[in-house]
């Protein structure tokens, strides 16, 4: 079955993309909510982090999201070696999520494909952009986070520009009518990529 990576800069409407995919019964595996998933239920991971960021990462049997994350956003060394533990156990999720689809292609929406090398495991990729403004945008009426806390996380991950490079597709996902047309097309050509 054809993977397709969707990816694109935090606030740039990834998951609203991968909700139109799935409007067209195209089944999306969002590699951030697995992430989460398998740090709320993973004892090997919890293990790891709490080796790695000592017991404040946990409260009880649930990670601490907004310690995990002041202590990663806050050191490049520390995320790197939060990735070497979440991501091969996201990983193993989408090989044993993927078995059980039946389409004729599915999603893999992850933020950091590009940066993480997951790309690599994808046929093609489709990256979802938005001008810098409207995602900081987006991101405050969302989570109420910070300018700060936000272009934090925006300097973890590569600049459009970069990506740019190895997609095929790219959505401009500014109006959602026009973001759903884009949708539409690149459903239509990968059909026929597929039956061709």
């Amino acid at each position: 079955m054809m993977v397709i990576g969707l990816t694109g800069g935090i606030g740039s409407g990834k998951t609203t993309v991968a909700r139109m995919f799935n409007e067209l019964e195209i089944p999306v595996y969002i590699a951030d909510d697995a992430a989460k998933s398998i740090l709320d239920t993973s004892a090997e991971v919890k293990k790891d982090i709490l080796a790695l960021l000592g017991d404040k990462a946990y409260s009880g049997e649930l990670p601490d999201r907004k310690y995990i994350a002041s202590r990663v956003f806050a050191s490049e060394e520390k995320l790197k070696k939060l990735n070497q533990i979440i991501h091969p156990a996201v990983a193993r999720d989408f090989e044993n999520w993927k078995v059980s689809q039946v389409s004729p292609y599915l999603i893999y929406e992850a933020a950091i494909l590009f940066e993480t090398g997951g790309y690599k495991k994808c046929q093609k990729v489709i990256l979802v952009t938005a001008p810098l403004e409207l995602r900081i945008s987006r991101l405050q009426k969302r989570d109420q986070s910070e300018i700060a806390d936000i272009e934090a996380r925006m300097a973890h991950q590569w600049p459009d520009e970069e990506k740019f490079k190895l997609a095929n597709f790219v959505i401009k996902n500014t109006e959602i009518s026009a973001t759903r047309l884009q949708v539409r097309k690149i459903h239509d050509f990968l059909l026929k990529a597929i039956e061709s």
